[in-house]
């Protein structure tokens, strides 16, 4: 066994704890055992055992007998002779590691000693949860308990404990003048800096090049990782113990997490931790929660030339492939974009291909966005179907999206749109389109979850909508949207005046919104002017026209192959005696497709006529002109 000076000194204390009980001769053999394995030796130089210890010491701020309690503690951890001989000091066979009285005894300080209080709550030893004394048997028989991932370390080894590999994230550094800012506080002293991280920021790079610029090496650990059932409050005491074992810096990302009220006590851990932190949430500090303010910086946005950068180190000949604007133009944090760049490299080489620009996009839509539910085939605009000027405004749209990074407009980026017309015109495949050619996953607003009819809770359900789209970089899609945002009333009683404040509130957050929204209504008067102003766009869907139709009619038949040649159908008559909308058309083309798969045909125009037909009885509508009918 390896000489390890500070166990060879407690054996000497353990020699002098047996020499004031009786003689006792299996005690005197272990400790024969325990002075052959480690020999005293005033003059050896410290080993690894010592260097790590000494390292701990420093961290932590502890003096000599912090140090001699923690060994003691310890050591039957490390060699089992030392259990036995603890079994025997204190009479009982089970008790292979010390009570508080014997490892004060082994320490040679009197139990009534005031020194005891090295053993209480808030002395550094339990503070920082160096020592347990679980238990509520009377204080001396207490038994004093080290963290398995302590004496892991005092033994070489550095497994991280497994909690905190699960959280562990790895920050890409970005150097910005926020990082100078939160390195100078660190230098000087100050123990918690508090990061504002908005939806796309550079947050955690940013705390990952202030502990760059001081020179000191970081754990980064995501609390929104935290597997299930584990209280917090055993995250944070990992993290912040690991960080100290390895000397190192600490950031903590979730933090938004230990701003609950059931939680906030735990900021108090974060602010006493022995090493510098950085905590990292998506809301600014609130000047209660702690009795010092910590230093509070808030996140710059992730440029355009950042992610540009990134990309180009991470995909590099692909740069020159078409499409290459539209991946940087997706706002994703550098963290996101070495994912999504790993995850294109994996699907790539299971392809037996180069990593491509249109490979990163899918990538990325995997990865920020919701995957758990199956996804929709991907629009185009050559599925839409539209008169010119509507189809030019949402390429606009697009266009506006796509490069919002690039011009300033305040503190809000995001582009809110309002898409307008009767059911069935496009309003929700141009939306789909839209987060289509953006890289975007498409977020439904779903109406029922969010509306609710207990004051308050409307809006608490909207706001994790916003954030949530803000959060994951997807299109958020408000249809019926003149439900939410209707007009203001006049207040008659309170309910009116509630529903006011929630219209008022949905306002400001539109305003502050920092993504991509859509709105579709079939009711465009029934929106509160106030919030048409603060509309990007305001895109009109109109009813098809004939020739507007005839494009439809030939874009929903084209799946179907080739068409009865015995009963053709006749585009031009439809387009010109159909007046229907798009959804309508597609309904029709569908039923047309049932009627002759039944029938064992191709389709013709009696199926087709058949399916018009349906439709319009759907809707309560008279049938066009007999003309057509007799068709069929």
């Amino acid at each position: 066994m390896a000489r390890v000076q500070r166990l060879a000194t407690l054996v000497r204390q353990v020699r002098a704890a047996r020499d004031r009980r009786p003689a006792n001769d299996a005690l005197v053999a272990v400790l024969a055992v325990l002075e052959a394995d480690h020999p005293y030796d005033a003059h050896a130089a410290p080993d690894a055992f010592d260097d790590r210890l000494a390292g701990i010491r420093d961290v932590y701020g502890l003096d000599a007998l912090d140090v001699d309690l923690l060994v003691a503690a310890c050591a039957p951890e490390l060699d089992a002779n030392f259990g036995l001989a603890y079994a025997l000091l204190q009479g009982d066979p089970a008790r292979v590691r010390p009570g508080a009285a014997l490892a004060l005894e082994l320490c040679d300080v009197p139990w009534l000693a005031p020194e005891r209080s090295r053993l209480a709550a808030g002395a550094p030893l339990r503070q920082h949860d160096l020592l347990t004394l679980p238990g509520d048997e009377p204080f001396p028989h207490r038994t004093l308990r080290v963290p398995d991932r302590l004496v892991a370390h005092l033994a070489g080894d550095d497994t991280p404990d497994p909690l905190v590999a699960t959280m562990t994230v790895d920050p890409v550094a970005v150097p910005v003048p926020e990082a100078v800012a939160a390195a100078r506080a660190i230098e000087a002293g100050v123990p918690l800096v508090w990061v504002r991280a908005a939806p796309g920021s550079v947050a955690l790079g940013l705390a990952a090049a202030a502990f760059d610029t001081v020179g000191i090496a970081h754990l980064a650990v995501d609390l929104g990782r935290c597997p299930g059932g584990e209280p917090v409050e055993n995250a944070v005491r990992a993290a912040t113990r690991e960080s100290a074992l390895l000397r190192s810096g600490l950031v903590v990302t979730g933090a938004a997490v230990l701003a609950e009220p059931a939680n906030v006590w735990l900021l108090e851990l974060l602010d006493q931790a022995p090493v510098p932190v950085v905590a990292v949430a998506d809301r600014p500090w609130g000047p209660a929660w702690l009795r010092a303010l910590p230093f509070a910086v808030d996140a710059p946005p992730v440029t355009a030339s950042v992610r540009d950068e990134l990309w180009r180190e991470l995909l590099g000949d692909a740069a020159d492939q078409p499409g290459w604007a539209e991946l940087v133009s997706l706002r994703l944090t550098p963290e996101d974009i070495v994912r999504t760049a790993a995850y294109a490299g994996v699907v790539a080489a299971t392809r037996q291909e180069d990593v491509s620009v249109a490979g990163a996009r899918e990538a990325a839509r995997r990865l920020v966005a919701d995957t758990a539910r199956p996804r929709a085939a991907v629009r185009t605009f050559a599925d839409l179907v539209l008169p010119p000027a509507t189809l030019e405004a949402v390429r606009e749209l697009v266009g506006w999206a796509a490069h919002r990074d690039l011009v300033p407009s305040g503190n809000a980026r995001g582009v809110t749109a309002l898409f307008t017309g009767n059911p069935g015109t496009g309003k929700t495949l141009a939306a789909e389109v839209v987060a289509a050619e953006l890289g975007l996953d498409l977020r439904t607003v779903d109406l029922s979850a969010v509306v609710d009819k207990y004051i308050g809770e409307t809006e608490k359900n909207l706001e994790r909508a916003f954030a949530e789209a803000e959060r994951h970089n997807v299109l958020l899609f408000f249809d019926e949207a003149d439900a939410l945002f209707g007009n203001r009333s006049e207040v008659r009683d309170a309910r009116d005046r509630y529903a006011n404040q929630e219209i008022a509130y949905l306002l400001q957050r539109m305003e502050q919104f920092d993504g991509i929204a859509v709105l579709a209504t079939n009711l465009r008067g029934n929106l509160d002017a106030a919030f048409t102003r603060r509309l990007h766009f305001v895109v009109h869907f109109p009813d098809p026209d004939a020739p507007t139709r005839r494009r439809l009619w030939e874009t929903h038949l084209a799946p179907f192959g080739d068409l009865d040649p015995a009963d053709p159908v006749d585009l031009d008559r439809l387009a010109e005696t159909v007046e229907v909308s798009g959804g309508d058309i597609r309904n029709a083309v569908l039923a047309a497709a049932h009627a002759a798969v039944a029938e064992g045909v191709p389709l013709g125009m009696r199926h087709v006529v058949r399916g018009v037909v349906r439709e319009y009885r759907k809707l309560g509508r008279r049938l066009p002109v007999p003309g057509l009918l007799s068709a069929g």
